[in-house]
């Protein structure tokens, strides 16, 4: 780990963001390899490992944006705490205007049960951008943290940035096997499965350079960029995760998935950050 670290000290903050996001990019497509050796996925293992995808994603959304981001804002009291207010508010916004906009199909919903604009777009192409509404704030999570090690923001630092990236590139292995799993049960060759898999996490490099380079151009959006995040993931766990977990008899073992990914990734950032 101290090997991990050093090499992220010595690399443009920019540039680590790209590589920490193609690290959790490639360990969705880790993931989504296993439609290669299995034939599907046993439904209690499912739910465990997206309930343990949700458990990380709101741990990350406390200990490594909104806690570093109010304690990077000035002020006092409730003026403290305003720039994470708004931040967090905007980014559930931001998903909620994207959950209504985008075509998609939650991975344990029916087909009439899609979302977004009504299209003839193939079930498969809805699973998949399902998923990809997932990786977006987490992409934009581990680059705005990458962004204000950039500016020299003291709060921001390359062990809580690399931290982040473990812990979304951890819950990431599922989320892949999420995707691949599915269409292969629904008849899609298991190539086309896991090119669908992978392809999910793709926009993660992206949202990952764009958040480092907004907050290297604009320092004083940092706290509202990181609560941004932060809220776009927590109403992905709120909105998608956790109604994904709940439509089986596995409720128990989807729970006891969140409280083991969110010890996890609390453990990473205090032991990291």
């Amino acid at each position: 780990m101290d090997q991990i670290l050093t090499f992220f000290e010595n690399t443009d903050p920019i540039l680590g963001a790209f590589y920490a996001t193609s690290f959790t990019w490639i360990v969705t497509a880790l993931g989504a390899s296993l439609v290669f050796f299995f034939k599907g996925m046993n439904r209690a293992v499912l739910d465990g490992m997206l309930g343990f995808t949700g458990g990380v994603m709101v741990a990350a959304s406390f200990w490594s944006l909104l806690a570093p981001g109010i304690e990077m804002s000035p002020g006092e009291g409730f003026v403290k705490v305003i720039p994470a207010a708004v931040g967090f508010a905007l980014g559930a916004i931001f998903l909620y205007g994207l959950d209504k906009i985008l075509p998609h199909l939650h991975i344990n919903f029916k087909e009439d049960e899609k979302e977004g604009i009504k299209t003839p777009w193939r079930r498969t192409t809805l699973l998949v951008l399902a998923i990809t509404l997932h990786n977006i704030p987490e992409g934009l999570a581990v680059g705005v943290l990458f962004g204000g090690v950039a500016a020299g923001i003291p709060e921001a630092t390359i062990g809580g940035a690399v931290a982040l990236a473990l812990g979304i590139g951890i819950q990431n292995f599922p989320e892949g096997i999420a995707v691949s799993m599915p269409l292969r049960r629904h008849g899609v060759s298991r190539r086309k499965s896991f090119w669908y898999g992978q392809m999910s996490a793709i926009v993660e490099p992206i949202a990952g350079v764009v958040g480092a380079l907004a907050v290297t151009f604009f320092t004083p959006i940092l706290p509202y960029a990181l609560a941004f995040a932060a809220g776009a993931m927590i109403f992905v766990v709120v909105e998608e995760v956790i109604p994904e977990t709940q439509r089986d008899k596995y409720t128990d073992i989807a729970t006891l998935g969140f409280i083991g990914g969110f010890i996890v990734m609390m453990t990473l950032d205090v032991a990291l950050g």
